[in-house]
């Protein structure tokens, strides 16, 4: 019915990972690898989602990235179709369909213990400021956690830095202004969990 309404499954697989995604950067390989289509299909639905401005590209050492533009002025909308879990798909689908991938992560984030809060930011979001690609806070089985980044690591294809705090010393360090939770709050980042509102 989605690709009926939209023209095309890998639009809708497209529409899917970027809107799933805000403030996430995609190389061309990794979208095709992420979505498992063909790289002649994803480079011409991007080519259509670049013109109609769902999209945006810019260029980082000499590889293009594409994120959603989420100044679009059917941002919110368009957010409200594609950005959450992806529905149950028929059965014919099944075996292909795979669900966003923050969708994924934001799950088995959940099983790693008491997760308050966890971003995405460096690699990710290609904002090298805070010096981090993930941060979590909140009370963690450390064993899990090591699993849940190599198989991370195994997924994106690249080394993740990533950082853990609890609740309480997050909190200590927002009162007293430390520069690394300042920088953090001020990079560019995907939130995938903050049941508290630790960032609001």
């Amino acid at each position: 019915m989605v690709e009926q309404l939209f023209g095309s499954k890998t639009r809708v697989k497209l529409l899917r990972l970027f809107y799933s995604n805000p403030n996430r950067s995609f190389y061309v390989r990794e979208i095709t690898r992420k979505i498992d289509e063909q790289i002649n299909s994803v480079r011409r639905e991007l080519s259509n989602l670049l013109q109609v401005g769902i999209i945006t590209s810019d260029t980082t050492n000499n590889r293009l990235y594409y994120e959603v533009n989420q100044k679009f002025e059917f941002y919110e909308p368009l957010q409200t179709i594609f950005g959450g879990v992806q529905q149950v798909p028929s059965t014919k689908e099944t075996s292909k369909a795979k669900a966003p991938a923050a969708a994924d992560d934001s799950i088995e984030l959940k099983e790693l213990g008491n997760v308050q809060l966890a971003l995405y930011t460096g690699q990710f979001t290609r904002d090298e400021s805070s010096g981090i690609d993930l941060l979590i806070v909140g009370d963690i089985n450390p064993n899990k956690l090591q699993k849940f980044v190599a198989e991370l690591e195994s997924k994106e294809g690249k080394e993740i830095r990533y950082a853990v705090l609890s609740v309480d010393d997050f909190k200590y360090r927002e009162q007293i202004k430390d520069r690394f939770v300042s920088t953090v709050r001020g990079a560019k980042k995907q939130v995938l969990i903050d049941k508290q509102q630790l960032l609001s």
